[in-house]
């Protein structure tokens, strides 16, 4: 599959993931464990860099909604169509009162080059420690091509203005996430 987005075309890297130890694409063949966080629980407190390497913290947010999505890698296909949905929406996401902010394990350095080449107006985290993804419990196992292997979960978590998970969506529409978002 390849995907096209502001005139780049993105490479499947799908075939590379397991070797790496990640997934790049969400599918049916994902084996996910139940999450431990729900609807109506405090969203876990974090501090985490983002791609300039200014802190950033949840408690930061509070009085505003949030759309904290995790996705496994930068610059491949799944994550770039679901980032590039986000950006292009971006306008609608705030006109409802939304922040939005993106979580990978990648590094400064990659996010600042994902957020340059798609032109993405929003913050990425680098959860390079896997503090976040552990704590939001999205750090699960996958198997890919019959091998097991731990990765990031392309879910979403929307936080209220009170700090409060108010939804969690598990089966991301890539090429159509922000709807997905603004539905509810």
């Amino acid at each position: 599959m390849t995907l096209t987005c502001k005139g780049h075309k993105v490479p499947d890297k799908t075939e590379q993931a397991g070797a790496q130890g990640i997934a790049y694409t969400s599918g049916a063949s994902e084996k996910q464990k139940p999450m431990e966080l729900k609807i109506g629980d405090k969203a876990p407190e974090f501090e985490a860099k983002d791609q300039d390497g200014n802190t950033v913290k949840l408690s930061d947010y509070r009085g505003k909604k949030v759309i904290l999505y995790f996705y496994p890698k930068d610059d491949t296909s799944g994550c770039t169509a679901q980032s590039c949905n986000l950006r292009d929406n971006y306008s609608d996401l705030q006109r409802e009162g939304y922040e939005v902010i993106g979580v990978s394990i990648d590094g400064e350095k990659s996010h600042q080059k994902f957020i340059s080449k798609y032109e993405l107006p929003f913050t990425l985290l680098a959860d390079t420690d896997k503090q976040l993804v552990e704590q939001y419990g999205v750090w699960q196992e996958k198997s890919m091509y019959g091998r097991k292997y731990m990765g990031t979960m392309r879910f979403t978590f929307i936080i209220d203005e009170n700090g409060s998970i108010e939804d969690i969506i598990t089966k991301v529409k890539t090429a159509d996430h922000a709807a997905q978002i603004l539905k509810k």
